[in-house]
């Protein structure tokens, strides 16, 4: 999410924003803007609200529920609220035609004794840039790729759909994964219009997996997965109110997955509860032959990241407090982290305070060696995807800029291309260009960065504020807000979760655990042990505003 504009914004696809709020629409047109009412909405009660992925297990172990009538109920939420009514949400994109037959099947196979794993018969809604390969399609939010199918499953679907889960529909984003202009308002897509916070109606739910995070939230899934490169897990995680988990690279495949750069890409959990994202996790991480950043994944990754649920956790744990460039941000944020931080000292843990890293303000400012990476990584890698789709409407970049600019009343209504038009511009990945900004970000977020720092004062994590409270939404200035946390974890490749520390004035913000590769069962342990003693989440009333 994290559009590059005149103001310092460092943490790329990520904080939303914007003024009007958008419509239903027909198929095939960008949504118009309207008003929303200023008197909260009348939100029936929903038996399945804030059920845990256990608990709702537990229903259908005992008869109470099947995995069909967990889809019927969820569907029908996802209708009632999202699609009609006086809250037009547009977290959803598209349901799938198939999820209640998938549920039947699941319900059949666990009355002849298979029970796949804990997913067997949950609901999960999958942002729209993982691909599947059945009737719904596989967009990133735009009409350019309106109706396209992929041959085959992504590597996220494919395990989805081996652990149980029912792939209950598609969920709207920032359109292109929030890569496509420095001008741009995080949640709003072409095919979806602007996705909006339940927290909040007027204020954004972030992106670039906006909708992921809007739906879960809202309970209209059990679990729901996004994607990030910089952020766009994390941040529509903190707005609203979720526990979510930027893997590291490598643990979860890209494949089949509408890509921005290879370098920062991977899917991952977003949540209500550390335990779900847990389960979640182990479905999707593992290594696939397709995708070579994975091959470490079996060695190195676990197979079932519910072992570390420690509520002890915290105890005795060295964790981190980089405040240069990643405190003083939001006052309303740093106010919550501090006593987030006096919290786990309470609980054990061992606090270490400051531990700065060196290197933070080389990914500050508006031209970065982050973006040239992504700019000539995205070239190179949506021009490779699109060429593998059996029947595309555009098959490079340059065609869907074209595309773009044919149907510019729908496809940029509020905001252009502008780095797309940039990225078209770069030249191959053997370019000394890219090449020193690739060895620059690395070597300054790696060694020099997370990991230097975490050798020299012996850390198990860092922490940090994930960003501050949801920004309004905002058509005519675009995004805003504070940079936050997430470009050095995602520019590393490395691990950062981040779950719910608190609220201010009703709106949600988290709180970040991030370090080496490869540690996300210590993270798990931290976060977990963390949630326990807080209990912060809260489900969304849907208001109009808050903080008048």
């Amino acid at each position: 999410m994290k559009p590059w504009a005149g103001i310092d914004r460092r943490t790329l696809f990520r904080y939303g924003a914007a003024t009007g709020i958008l419509a239903a629409m027909p198929a095939g047109r960008s949504a118009p803007a309207f008003p929303h009412s200023p008197d909260p909405p009348s939100v029936p009660a929903f038996d399945l609200e804030e059920l845990t992925v256990a608990e709702l297990q537990k229903r259908i172990e005992s008869g109470a529920e099947s995995a069909r009538s967990l889809a019927e109920k969820y569907l029908a939420r996802i209708d009632q609220l999202d699609r009609r009514g006086p809250l037009f949400l547009r977290s959803v994109l598209e349901t799938n035609p198939d999820a209640l037959a998938i549920a039947e099947k699941l319900d059949q196979e666990r009355k002849a004794g298979r029970v796949r794993g804990p997913l067997h018969g949950i609901p999960v809604l999958v942002k729209d840039n993982i691909g599947t390969s059945d009737r719904m399609t596989t967009t990133a939010g735009s009409l350019a790729l309106e109706g396209s199918i992929p041959s085959q499953d992504s590597f996220v679907a494919k395990k989805l759909r081996e652990a149980g889960a029912v792939l209950l529909g598609k969920t709207n984003l920032s359109e292109w994964a929030n890569i496509r202009s420095t001008h741009s308002t995080s949640g709003w897509s072409a095919r979806g219009g602007q996705c909006r916070n339940p927290y909040a109606l007027d204020r954004n739910p972030s992106g670039s997996s906006s909708g992921s995070g809007a739906a879960a939230a809202a309970n209209f899934c059990a679990v729901s997965v996004g994607t990030e490169t910089d952020g766009s897990i994390v941040s529509p995680s903190n707005n609203c109110g979720l526990v979510g988990i930027k893997p590291t690279l490598g643990l979860v495949s890209r494949t089949g997955v509408i890509p921005i750069a290879h370098s920062q890409d991977t899917p991952g959990p977003m949540c209500r509860t550390v335990a779900d994202a847990a389960i979640l996790l182990s479905a999707l991480a593992g290594p696939d032959p397709a995708d070579a950043a994975t091959r470490p994944a079996g060695e190195k990754g676990a197979a079932d990241y519910t072992r570390f649920l420690d509520p002890s956790g915290l105890k005795g744990a060295r964790i981190g407090v980089p405040r240069k460039g990643l405190f003083g941000q939001s006052p309303a944020a740093d106010r919550l982290v501090e006593a987030a931080i006096a919290e786990m000292k309470r609980l054990g843990a061992v606090i270490v305070d400051p531990a700065d890293i060196e290197t933070v303000d080389g990914f500050s400012g508006s031209d970065t060696s982050e973006l040239a990476v992504l700019l000539y990584e995205l070239k190179a890698d949506l021009n490779a995807y699109l060429a593998s789709l059996p029947s595309p409407r555009v098959r490079t970049l340059a065609e869907v800029i074209d595309f773009n600019q044919k149907n510019k009343d729908r496809e940029m209504p509020y905001f252009g291309q502008e780095l797309f038009e940039t990225a078209q511009k770069k030249g191959p990945l053997t370019d000394k260009a890219y090449r020193d900004a690739l060895e620059k970000d690395v070597r300054l977020s790696r060694k020099e960065g997370i990991d230097k720092t975490m050798d020299k004062y012996k850390l198990d994590a860092l922490v940090a504020p994930t960003s501050g409270p949801a920004t309004l939404i905002d058509l005519v200035n675009g995004d805003y807000g504070v940079n936050g946390s997430s470009t050095l974890p995602a520019v590393a490749g490395y691990p950062d979760i981040t779950v719910p520390a608190g609220f201010e004035r009703g709106l949600p913000v988290g709180i970040s655990f991030f370090g080496r590769a490869w540690s996300e069962g210590k993270l798990i342990a931290i976060a977990y042990a963390f949630e326990q003693a807080t209990k912060h989440r809260r489900p969304p009333q849907f208001l109009a505003t808050v903080g008048l």
